[in-house]
């Protein structure tokens, strides 16, 4: 049954003139606008309130470049580019023939310096003989010495005696000459012994002498504490390490890139090589406006979604850093705005994020990939 009232209506609204009709439908759509904008406010004042976002963020890793630290020729390569490694896989083998022809000059050198050490050891034994030998030789020496210095005195109190004598014609003249020449004898026979003593002394001398020079060379005791004995272990140990760095290994894990190296090139010491990187261990570096930066602090959280995947795919994350400097600032030509013309221009600077690893396992990111963030910085 049609209710009388809602037909009178609709002949009113249809009988109504144009101009009630356009304001009818002006208010209409002024409360639909008014719903939809509180509807907004109330979804922004809830969800987006003290959000920063920006699709100004990419992938980013702290690789590792792998450099020779000798110059040789590349013997083999056994990686190639996009190839995953593991901490510790042979990346490079050099060619080590010139390395192993020292390690065995430094293994020579090493025993001929113990050998000196030994050497000087029995050479400082012998030394120190002599040095006894010598001290006895000084006391045979004085005890001739005395003994000729007696002889001396009694040959010259003989002659003493005997010339006394000679004015009485008590002492025949030939007794008296046999009595200088006696005297003559012993005074001989005292200088040859003063003298060996003095050759026995300068000896002994020499003899201690000897002895102290080689005892700086032996003082340390130790052969292993000997200076030459250390060199010559230091110069092992530097060829044992140049053969150890004919073996390139890789540092971290992670997947080769930029491979630079071929089988029989020529390397030099930190040319670059190639590059690892850990897609593991992979940040966001988000460029945020400055404006957005008031709330941000290191430890709130972040979602991220990347081009690669798509929305679908929603990476947890973390502040761990705000960069010091604009990117202006820290550009190649830094922007000059002294001059008359500046036009204020709102910077950017750059915010860490930290990934979750288990997400970066599931969905792994390729170094330079876009990314879109956004920071909760009512945490």
């Amino acid at each position: 049954m049609n209710n009388p009232d809602s037909a009178s209506n609709l002949a009113n609204d249809s009988d109504a003139p144009p101009a009630h009709r356009r304001k009818t439908m002006l208010m209409r759509l002024a409360l639909v606008v008014g719903l939809a904008a509180a509807a907004w406010s109330l979804w922004y004042l809830l969800f987006e309130r003290g959000m920063a976002s920006t699709d100004n963020a990419y992938v980013a890793a702290d690789s590792a470049v792998i450099t020779p630290r000798i110059a040789a020729a590349v013997a083999e390569v056994r990686v190639t580019d996009t190839q995953t490694v593991k901490a510790g896989d042979v990346l490079v083998r050099l060619d080590d023939a010139d390395a192993r022809i020292e390690l065995v000059a430094a293994e020579a050198a090493l025993r001929q310096a113990r050998q000196r050490f030994l050497q000087a050891q029995a050479n400082g034994r012998s030394l120190n003989a002599r040095v006894t030998g010598a001290m006895a030789d000084i006391g045979q020496a004085r005890a001739r010495l005395a003994a000729s210095e007696a002889e001396l005195r009694r040959a010259e109190d003989a002659l003493a005696r005997r010339q006394g004598l000679v004015g009485s014609g008590a002492v025949a003249g030939e007794e008296l000459a046999q009595a200088r020449a006696a005297a003559a004898s012993a005074r001989a026979n005292f200088e040859s012994a003063r003298s060996a003593v003095n050759a026995a002394e300068a000896g002994r001398a020499a003899a201690g002498g000897s002895a102290e020079a080689n005892a700086v060379i032996t003082g340390t005791g130790n052969i292993e504490a000997d200076p030459d004995v250390v060199a010559a272990k230091a110069r092992l140990d530097a060829a044992r390490l140049a053969v150890d760095r004919t073996v390139i290994r890789a540092p971290i894990a992670g997947v080769v890139s930029q491979r630079q190296v071929q089988t029989g090139q020529q390397v030099a010491p930190g040319a670059p090589l190639m590059r690892i990187v850990p897609l593991a261990q992979v940040y966001v570096d988000a460029n945020f406006r400055e404006t957005q930066l008031r709330g941000v602090r290191i430890g709130q959280s972040a979602e991220l979604t990347s081009d690669l995947y798509g929305s679908g795919v929603t990476y947890r994350g973390k502040v761990i850093g705000v960069g010091a400097a604009s990117g202006a600032a820290t550009a190649l030509i830094p922007a000059q705005n002294a001059t008359g013309n500046w036009v204020k221009v709102v910077q950017r600077v750059p915010v860490r994020i930290a990934l979750d690893p288990a997400q970066l396992k599931q969905h792994p990111l390729p170094i330079g990939a876009s990314m879109e963030a956004e920071i909760d910085t009512r945490d």
